[in-house]
């Protein structure tokens, strides 16, 4: 009998719509000989399975289930799709969990301590993970420009702490642009991360759960043509993504030694892609994605792509690593 697999996509932050197209890919993958595949669209309005013909039928938040032509269908599995809050920051996970229905991410813990760029950092950085100097801001606290740039220096990056897809980060060539991006950090989260720069190769590293093992999926090179991976460049062609990357191969082992490092000290089950930036040689995590874009040309796909894994191997691996929780 086919399993019943909730696709929920969408979400409560500025990244809905590449939720939207990951969800469509994911639903467009799954095989219909085998399992029985269904939108559901999260809001902060309405959650809501979409059909075939665009028509929105209101989920029962009391168990996530859709009563269709009076027949109640609940879900064996729901594979998670959404980037950004609710899906990727712990709080789906923590629905899903007091429900007792499997899901494909990461659990609740690991998934809002790695949507927490500082807490993830300051997690990781005792064993021996190097990142970059960083200082840490929250909404009202007094701005001391000169106390940040001895800190982190010029240029640097101001980032939303909470949030993906680079929304709300700017790179601060000079001291009289740093309060513009602050301001611009604060639009998307309350709470903002001002990281020092680092010059050198970006690489984005996905690491996986395949068939009960962890596995270090193959490198990608960033190189973007803007100043660095922004919108633009992640989702308007504005960067070359190369797997595999140019690297040398200690180069290649560092990273994935210390990407595999940060998924087992984690404790991480599900997708994750880290991106690091190599420095003298040594490479430095940025942060952590544990929902990253599941289109055909997101970088997760290429990667697995170019271990022999289609996306339908990837997902279907995604939903039965789930249903053995």
């Amino acid at each position: 009998m086919n399993k019943n697999i909730a696709i929920i996509m969408g979400g409560y932050s500025s990244e809905y719509q590449i939720s939207l197209k990951s969800g469509n890919v994911v639903f467009e993958t799954l095989a219909p000989s085998k399992y029985n595949a269904y939108r559901i669209h999260i809001f902060k309005d309405k959650w809501v399975y979409v059909d075939t013909d665009n028509n929105e039928h209101p989920i029962d938040k009391n168990d996530f289930s859709v009563t269709i032509d009076h027949n109640k269908i609940t879900f064996d599995c729901v594979f998670n799709a959404i980037h950004g809050s609710p899906g990727e920051d712990g709080y789906m996970q923590a629905y899903f969990h007091l429900l007792n229905i499997p899901q494909t991410s990461c659990n609740m813990y690991q998934a809002s301590v790695t949507f927490n760029k500082r807490d993830c950092l300051s997690i990781l950085k005792p064993y021996g993970i190097k990142t970059a100097e960083s200082f840490y801001l929250n909404l009202g606290d007094t701005v001391n420009e000169d106390a940040i740039i001895d800190k982190v220096g010029l240029p640097c990056f101001v980032k939303a702490n909470k949030a993906g897809s680079s929304f709300g980060i700017t790179k601060v060539l000079q001291k009289e642009d740093l309060q513009h991006a602050i301001a611009v950090a604060f639009k998307e989260d309350d709470e903002i991360i001002i990281e020092s720069f680092l010059d050198g190769t970006e690489v984005s590293v996905g690491v996986i759960k395949y068939k009960g093992e962890t596995k270090v999926l193959p490198i990608t090179e960033i190189v973007s043509e803007n100043d660095f991976f922004d919108y633009e460049a992640k989702y308007l062609g504005k960067s070359q993504e190369i797997t595999p990357a140019r690297l040398t191969q200690t180069q290649e082992d560092k990273v994935n030694a210390v990407a595999k490092k940060v998924y087992d000290i984690l404790k991480m089950t599900g997708f994750s892609r880290s991106e690091y930036i190599f420095k003298d040689g040594e490479p430095h995590l940025l942060e952590v994605n544990t929902v990253p874009g599941l289109t055909k040309e997101s970088i997760l796909p290429q990667q697995a792509a170019a271990a022999g894994i289609s996306l339908e191997m990837l997902f279907n691996n995604a939903i039965e690593e789930a249903l053995k929780k």
